[in-house]
C-alpha cells in the first residue's frame, strides 16, 4: 500500500473510521505538522472539529530522525524503555528537551492563536498523525489527552511499524492503522509525495 500524499492517506483513513461519522461529542486532534492534512480530511469525512495537539519528539544528538522520547502539550514528557542505555548524557539530554520544548511553544502559539486549552472531558478524541516508527510522539499525546478526562482516545493513523501499533494498544482504547508494513523502516518510504508540512498550510487547513 502507498498513498499519493497526506491528503489521500486522510480520505483512506476516514472510510476506516466511518463509524464515528455524525457522532456527538468526538473531536479530530492531529499532531503537527504532517498530521494536519490527514486528520483534516478525516475531520471533514465525519463532520467533526478539528484541533491540535502540539507535540515534539526528542531526537538523538547528530541523530535527530531517531527518537529517545517526546514531549507534548502540558508538561508530558515520554523516554523510550531503552533510553537509559543509550549515550547521551543528562546534559545533552536536556539540552535537546529545552530546544523542543521551546518549539513547542512556538508552534502551540502560532497555532492556537488566543483561543483557550482544549476542554476535552468526555469526549471521543481521535488522535491523528501521518504515520507512526517508533510510536514515542503519539505516545506522549495519548498521555497529553488522557490528562483532560476524555472519554475514549483512538490513535488513527495510515502507516505505522508493527511494534508501535503494539505499543500503542496498550496506551489507546483503540488503534486504527491502515498498514503494517513488514518491513517498515521509515514513514515517507509509504508515500508518493511525503514533502515536509509548512505552517502556512497548517494555518490554512486549521481555519
Amino acid at each position: 500500500m502507498e498513498f499519493k500524499d497526506r491528503r489521500d492517506a486522510g480520505r483512506a483513513l476516514a472510510k476506516a473510521l466511518e463509524a464515528w461519522r455524525g457522532r456527538p461529542g468526538v473531536l479530530v486532534l492531529a499532531l503537527p505538522r504532517g498530521g494536519v492534512p490527514v486528520a483534516w480530511e478525516v475531520a471533514r469525512a465525519l463532520g467533526a472539529p478539528l484541533d491540535v495537539l502540539v507535540v515534539r519528539k526528542l531526537g538523538f544528538p547528530g541523530q535527530e530522525e531517531y527518537a529517545m522520547g517526546a514531549i507534548a502539550s502540558g508538561g508530558v514528557r515520554v523516554m523510550g524503555e531503552a533510553d537509559a542505555g543509550w549515550p547521551v548524557s543528562a546534559r545533552e539530554l536536556e539540552a535537546v528537551v529545552a530546544r523542543e520544548q521551546a518549539e513547542l511553544v512556538r508552534r502551540e502559539q502560532r497555532y492556537r492563536g488566543g483561543r483557550p486549552p482544549l476542554d476535552l472531558a468526555g469526549r471521543v478524541l481521535i488522535l491523528v498523525d501521518d504515520g507512526l516508527a517508533t510510536g514515542a510522539t503519539m505516545s506522549a499525546a495519548v498521555q497529553a489527552a488522557r490528562a483532560g478526562y476524555p472519554k475514549q482516545v483512538i490513535v488513527a493513523v495510515p502507516v505505522a511499524s508493527t511494534e508501535a501499533v503494539q505499543s500503542l494498544s496498550a496506551l489507546a482504547d483503540e488503534v486504527v492503522c491502515l498498514f503494517t508494513p513488514e518491513h517498515f523502516r521509515a514513514v515517507g518510504l509509504w508515500y508518493q509525495d511525503f514533502t515536509q508540512t509548512s505552517d502556512e498550510e497548517v494555518d490554512r487547513l486549521l481555519a
